[in-house]
């Protein structure tokens, strides 16, 4: 069993790894209790089987004390363990509250992660001050066991989601493409700066100095690194579900094509390469393949 905690500030990722040997070392030495206990239990059942004379009347007193000694320490080791499922109890306890935490954070609205409430449970009121036997400590366990292996799977699939929605909020573009300059031309119909006609601009121009950096506006991976007419030096970046983003205009891209990138990673070096009337960046989001107004991803 694995948890997964995610620091928002910290940007960091804890991992609790949960074995489950214990589980498997209490049913052993409960196997070996049960079986003692059985062995003494056929001596009784055996002689009133027979009618005969009880077998622990027949022996001697030192046998008498042994057996009494070794029945005294048989259910010591039962209390002992009693005890310890206790512990174990307490444990799993513990084991829902984070499970709720963790379900709180990812804002998941379903009975599948409902960590508050126990599994249904019922029966007669025990009298007190009776010793758990074996079998009832043997049932103990495997309930035990049951419910870890359902916490089990409830958190490994509410790691995945956790994970997959912390990866989607890294992937998907957001933010500015530049450390500094402003925003010197929209999206959509405008009068070309070169040819003085009205086209469709598929992006937007953050107009700064020749030398400054264009960083990567979400994690993704680079799918062009290089030279083309219209774009000058430009990188692409895909970012997964349909979106890319491109950065155009470079002086220099300082990334390779296949290369992971992260978000707020440098990508290219600003210039006015290709058809270009001064320093900029050329700046586009596409999403499956159709360019989209990148005023939506800039931010605040």
């Amino acid at each position: 069993m694995k948890f997964v905690v995610l620091r928002q500030r910290a940007a960091q990722v804890r991992s609790i790894d949960f074995s489950g040997r214990w589980v498997l070392g209490i049913g052993a030495s409960v196997l070996l209790v049960v079986i003692s206990l059985s062995f003494l239990a056929g001596f009784s059942f055996a002689e009133r089987a027979s009618g005969g004379p009880s077998l622990l009347a027949q022996l001697s007193s030192s046998e008498q004390h042994d057996i009494d000694d070794l029945r005294a320490r048989l259910q010591e080791r039962i209390d002992a363990m009693s005890a310890r499922v206790g512990q174990l109890n307490a444990h799993i306890i513990r084991l829902d509250a984070l499970g709720k935490r963790l379900a709180e954070m990812a804002n998941v609205d379903s009975h599948e992660f409902d960590f508050s409430m126990a599994p249904s449970a019922g029966g007669p009121e025990a009298s007190a001050g009776v010793p758990v036997q074996a079998p009832e400590l043997s049932a103990m366990i495997d309930d035990f066991e049951s419910r870890l292996v359902q916490r089990d799977a409830q958190l490994n699939v509410l790691e995945q989601i956790i994970m997959q929605r912390e990866l989607r909020k890294q992937i998907l573009p957001e933010g500015r493409p530049v450390e500094r300059g402003f925003l010197s031309s929209g999206f959509g119909n405008r009068q070309d700066p070169v040819s003085g006609e009205f086209s469709f601009h598929r992006g937007v121009d953050f107009a700064g100095s020749a030398g400054d950096l264009v960083i990567a506006v979400g994690a993704g991976v680079v799918t062009f690194a290089g030279y083309r007419p219209d774009y000058g030096y430009v990188v692409d970046v895909t970012h997964g579900d349909g979106y890319v983003t491109r950065y155009a205009h470079n002086s220099r891209v300082l990334v390779r094509q296949g290369e992971t990138v992260a978000r707020g990673q440098r990508l290219a070096v600003m210039g006015s390469t290709g058809r270009s009337t001064g320093p900029h960046v050329h700046f586009e989001v596409l999403r499956n393949g159709a360019p989209v107004n990148p005023l939506s991803y800039l931010g605040g």
